[in-house]
């Protein structure tokens, strides 16, 4: 949200605003600019928790958002607000908006991201089991450097956390380049948001010409459901972001899961769907995955 309004300090996002406004010029963003109105040196915290499982979904995320205690969003926008008169904020109208935003500007770029994501995370962990904490940190951010037994971050204000066994945990946030961003006020666990390596790379335009193709091998809708399973979603989280039935998204999960193109898992209650490396190469730009075969 912040490359939209500052365009100028994300020089790395400028050809995903120049896709991304016109799509937006209708879209109704007013809440999201209350919930966090761009003061240099604070963002309210309960807009962007730090995730509390390894993967998530943006439904599950905006109903943490919606669980806020109306204490707590009343405090911080009062912080980010400062100065100014306290607005009113209704969560489930911003939850609408946010959703709105993601469909629109994120959407069709968001496998690219998972992709970036996935091999951050890999890279970054087996650095870390093979090297170290040092090693794994050398790189994250010009900003964040280790000293004796202590990670540093050059901040605008000064602060020591001592993590007294929670741990500290690392967000990657394509949105938060050129910047390293740190969340350590209660009740969040002790936090660290950084950009992956290369998300200029992200941008190229969406790949209509491969779309249309997969919509013409798998059938329209197919095609959607397979696109949205960037990240682990439910049957009913799905059908609720494609406005679709239940019954309906769950024939066309069977069917990718029978193609070998999704995957599924039990997550507590839920059975969670993710699209395979197969499901990803076939929504990758560029020259489809060569089959093997004999000679």
């Amino acid at each position: 949200f912040d490359a939209l309004r500052r365009p100028e300090a994300h020089p790395e996002h400028e050809p995903w605003v120049r896709w991304a406004n016109p799509r937006l010029a209708d879209v109704d963003l007013s809440l999201m600019e209350i919930a966090n109105p761009g003061r240099v040196g604070y963002r309210p915290d309960f807009v962007n928790p730090p995730p509390d499982r390894p993967r998530t979904t943006l439904e599950r995320e905006l109903g943490r958002v919606l669980r806020t205690p109306r204490a707590r969003v009343r405090r911080e926008l009062a912080w980010a607000h400062e100065g100014g008169a306290i607005p009113r904020l209704d969560l489930r109208a911003l939850a609408a908006q946010v959703t709105a935003y993601f469909e629109r500007a994120l959407a069709p770029y968001w496998p690219r991201i998972e992709a970036a994501f996935e091999a951050e995370f890999s890279l970054r962990g087996r650095r870390l089991a093979h090297e170290g904490a040092a090693a794994a940190f050398a790189d994250l951010h010009p900003a964040v450097r280790f000293a004796d037994d202590s990670l540093l971050i050059d901040r605008a204000y000064d602060a020591d956390v001592e993590l007294q066994g929670r741990g500290l945990l690392l967000v990657a946030s394509v949105f938060v380049a050129p910047e390293v961003w740190a969340m350590t006020d209660a009740p969040w666990q002790p936090s660290v948001i950084y950009a992956p390596p290369g998300v200029g790379q992200l941008w190229a335009p969406p790949d209509r010409e491969r779309g249309a193709a997969l919509a013409n091998l798998l059938g329209a809708r197919r095609a959607q459901v397979l696109a949205r399973l960037g990240t682990p979603v439910s049957t009913l989280g799905l059908a609720a972001r494609l406005k679709a039935s239940p019954a309906g998204v769950s024939a066309h999960l069977k069917a990718l899961r029978d193609a070998g193109l999704a995957s599924a898992r039990r997550e507590g209650r839920e059975v969670l769907y993710a699209r395979t490396p197969l499901g990803d190469a076939l929504l990758r730009p560029g020259r489809a995955p060569t089959p093997a075969g004999p000679g």
